[in-house]
């Protein structure tokens, strides 16, 4: 099917429709002014070249009108969250009311908790996978902690198989069936930071709620590469930054997802703020806090606009493309890399993500036997920005929005020079 030829891969470029995307981002340059290899999305995505004119128009604002730009800007600072929330809600499959943009994202995760995690003396355990991001490990252990538990008896761990590295769906429903009556949440990385695996959701859900435990879904690396329709798989939480696959800039946004089941229920604890109080009566500033329903009843305080500017500029592209495009894209994309990886013969280098494309989004990370971090260095030294986790893999995320199968193919032909 595909050919180890770099004419193959400027032909792949040339028949690609999203190919024009790439120019309107920054690519990062070297000294002579050629692009780097750009496959660290996954950790900082590229800067989308307008979003310094969406901040720049809120930064003319401010300076035009002071604090009447909450209401006079040409996108009025008072709702603006708002404008982002159609565009969020396509991009993870939930609806509007399900979907709200703010603080970061272990930060929501702690407060999801506050209303999702409601352990008993006897239904209190959590479970993750275990190679979990460290942030959701040690959220957990918190919670875990201030709800006076121990944190070892108290945390479970989802784990492959001896000799295995990817996670099996019927070794999570083991885990439940056995311990489900002791367990309160399960707290599951969508996308698996280290392998690159995309677990089957709402499968995931089926299985927690099916013995009362709340699910909950990190989409660090989930949302915008892969398409998790929310909504439909019936979990009941879930957060993710916008810093990666999303290009909204370093330290930006988060973005959380509440499911409309619980949209009403004002009885779920909470820590409020005047930002979750009935947007209709908060500038009375005497009234008795009343939740807002749906997501935005997590919401504490105010937007922070220049950080919104950034999303809103990223979002807008997204709107216009489409994740179908770029999921169809994404998987030609992975393919390819695929392909030529497995072309070295070395017998020292193997794939570790899934090498089904339903299975992960465009991440795939690559062992390599006997490797130290020397190997990203030299890599680095060539141009090449990828991402090492200890022991031996090199994480490598070709993103569709601006990543070419050229940049693939160059990639690969250095990497073999080096092993």
């Amino acid at each position: 099917m595909y050919k180890p030829t770099l004419d193959y891969a400027q032909q792949l470029d040339k028949e690609d429709n999203l190919a024009h995307l790439r120019a309107q981002f920054h690519i990062p340059k070297d000294t002579k002014g050629n692009d780097w290899l750009y496959f660290t999305g996954n950790s900082l995505g590229l800067q989308p070249k307008q979003t310094q004119q969406y901040i720049q128009q809120e930064l003319d604002d401010w300076a035009k009108y002071g604090v009447e730009g909450h209401f006079e800007a040409r996108n009025p600072w008072m709702p603006y969250h708002e404008f982002l929330t159609n565009s969020m809600a396509n991009i993870v499959g939930a609806k509007p009311l399900e979907v709200v943009v703010m603080n970061t994202l272990t930060t929501n995760l702690h407060l999801l908790m506050v209303s999702f995690y409601q352990p008993t003396k006897t239904k209190y355990k959590i479970v993750i996978e275990s190679d979990a991001f460290p942030s959701d490990r040690y959220a957990v252990q918190s919670q875990l902690k201030f709800h006076g538990f121990d944190t070892e008896e108290g945390l479970i761990e989802w784990k492959p198989r001896e000799g295995e590295e990817l996670l099996r769906i019927e070794d999570l429903e083991k885990i439940v069936d056995d311990q489900g009556d002791e367990i309160a949440l399960l707290l599951i990385g969508g996308v698996n930071y280290y392998t690159g695996q995309y677990l089957d959701i709402k499968r995931i859900a089926e299985i927690g709620q099916a013995k009362n435990c709340m699910v909950g879904i990190d989409l660090a690396h989930g949302a915008g590469n892969i398409s998790p329709e929310l909504h439909d798989s019936g979990v009941d939480f879930a957060a993710w930054c916008t810093y990666k696959y999303l290009n909204s800039g370093p330290g930006s946004l988060a973005g959380l997802f509440v499911h409309e089941k619980h949209a009403h229920n004002k009885e779920l604890p909470r820590f409020a703020g005047w930002w979750n109080h009935n947007k209709e009566t908060r500038f009375n500033m005497r009234q008795p806090f009343d939740v807002m329903p749906g997501a935005e009843g997590w919401q504490l305080s105010n937007p922070p606009i220049l950080s919104m500017a950034a999303i809103r500029a990223s979002l807008d592209m997204f709107e216009e493309v489409g994740m179908e495009a770029l999921r169809a894209k994404s998987e030609k994309l992975t393919g390819y890399f695929e392909y030529l990886i497995n072309q070295i013969d070395t017998g020292s280098i193997k794939i570790i993500t899934p090498s089904n494309p339903k299975e992960r989004g465009c991440q795939l990370s690559i062992q390599v036997k006997n490797a130290d971090k020397s190997l990203h260095k030299k890599l680095t030294e060539n141009n090449i920005i990828t991402d090492w986790r200890e022991p031996d893999v090199i994480r490598c995320a070709p993103v569709p929005m601006y990543n070419s199968f050229e940049d693939v193919y160059r990639m690969v032909e250095i990497l073999k020079t080096l092993l």
